[in-house]
């Protein structure tokens, strides 16, 4: 898959500021894909560890065939973790691992999903909208845990399969805080790029199944992730 180099990595917390700055206005959040028209949904998902004092990630990214929900591609990437975090930058720490395993991807998934934010951000810069501009392709966040923006809490949706509650910060709505299952924790959905929410929010339903609260992509990514990061920390030295 062919991947844009957008900007470089290895840079400070003011050109970190800086870059989020120049990207935010051209975020889109229309829809540019019909719904009917996505064959192939992509999750996306890292793991750290450290190794003789040094972090070391992995990433992996599984393709899925939309309407079977069987896996077609599944590639991953690991390395050293050259950026440090910085709060509300991880997309700096992440994407060198994300872009480096999307460049093995053979297949070329309609949609990403993102173990992540997108919109749902300080700046609408999360990892997912962030990765959008590298990938060329609709990105969706799926984060596991709130992130508090302006000390602004989410209504908790009720307790049904697909109900939600938006997530207003400002007069502007962020994301979703989406039930996917029953009687377990909402997540929490957000727009990366390219895409509108309500698209994003058929898409995520469309990939739940009973296994998780999570779509099925970004699921497996993230049991990969953990698989690998055994592997790797057993057998990298």
């Amino acid at each position: 898959m062919h991947v844009k180099q957008i900007h470089l990595f290895k840079l400070n917390k003011e050109e970190f500021v800086k870059i989020q700055h120049i990207l935010q206005p051209k975020i889109n959040l229309s829809p540019t894909i019909p719904l009917n028209s996505i064959n192939t949904c992509a999750g996306v998902d890292l793991a750290y560890w450290e190794q003789n004092g040094e972090p070391y990630g992995v990433c992996s990214i599984i393709v899925i065939d939309a309407d079977t929900k069987e896996v077609i591609e599944k590639v991953h990437s690991m390395g050293k973790i050259s950026v440090p975090y910085v709060s509300g930058f991880l997309a700096f720490r992440e994407l060198p691992l994300i872009i480096e395993a999307a460049k093995k991807l053979e297949t070329e998934p309609d949609v990403f999903l993102f173990d992540g934010n997108g919109y749902l951000h300080y700046n609408h810069m999360g990892v997912a909208t962030h990765a959008a501009f590298f990938l060329g392709k609709p990105t969706i966040g799926i984060a596991k845990t709130y992130l508090k923006i302006k000390g602004c809490d989410f209504e908790m949706p009720e307790n049904e399969v697909g109900a939600y509650t938006d997530i207003i910060i400002d007069g502007e709505v962020y994301g979703r805080a989406l039930r996917t299952r029953r009687d377990v924790k909402p997540i929490f959905l957000s727009c990366g790029n390219h895409i509108d929410l309500e698209s994003s929010y058929q898409i995520t339903m469309s990939l739940i199944n009973q296994e998780s609260r999570l779509p099925i992509p970004v699921r497996l990514a993230d049991l990969e992730t953990h698989v690998l990061r055994t592997f790797y920390q057993k057998n990298h030295g």
